[in-house]
């Protein structure tokens, strides 16, 4: 496929996953290399989220959430239901999820991804079958979810697979590029 530019409509397809019961997997042991670290963030700052989103997220057009006020934002980031978690390693932050329980039953791992100088590091099996545990033991959750898209990195979808999520629905939708898509992932 060619690229497109930024400012120009690029279609691309969602994936909607569910896990409809608990993985047999056990927690896995923290990644060697460097000191590593997964922190829950009570009530985050928007701007920690904002940076988290962008660093993980930017290449891969990841641009909802600068549409919405900072205030919807705080109200999604404080909510009791939801949790960001941090992987910190060797001091700064490796990547992060959010888990969003505020349906009853359900789970979302609403967000998920590593920053660009944390991808091959062996840090992403870790840290999906440790969300996915941590969605598992929030009470009441009989189901989760995560969905992806063909912008994102091209392992997403397979890992959330190997995981244990299985697609339940796709579909098309489309875009206007903040930047040039030159390639796909």
């Amino acid at each position: 496929m060619t690229g497109t530019k930024a400012g120009e409509v690029r279609s691309y397809i969602v994936t909607y996953l569910e896990m409809a019961e608990r993985p047999t997997y056990p927690y896995p042991p923290l990644p060697t290399g460097g000191p590593t670290v997964l922190l829950a963030a009570d009530n985050p700052p928007v701007w920690y989220f904002l940076n988290l989103y962008d660093a993980v997220g930017a290449e891969y057009e990841w641009t909802d959430q600068h549409q919405k006020s900072h205030g919807e934002i705080a109200a999604f980031l404080h909510d009791p239901d939801v949790t960001l978690y941090t992987l910190m390693r060797s001091g700064w932050p490796a990547g992060f999820f959010i888990l969003d329980a505020r349906e009853a039953g359900v789970c979302d791992l609403a967000y998920f991804g590593l920053v660009p100088e944390a991808v091959g590091m062996g840090l992403g099996k870790y840290l999906i079958q440790t969300a996915v545990l941590m969605g598992w033991e929030i009470p009441g959750v009989e189901k989760l979810t995560v969905n992806t898209n063909s912008l994102d990195h091209p392992r997403a979808l397979p890992l959330y697979q190997k995981a244990g999520f299985s697609p339940v629905r796709r579909e098309e939708a489309s875009r206007v590029l903040t930047r040039d898509w030159i390639h796909d992932h």
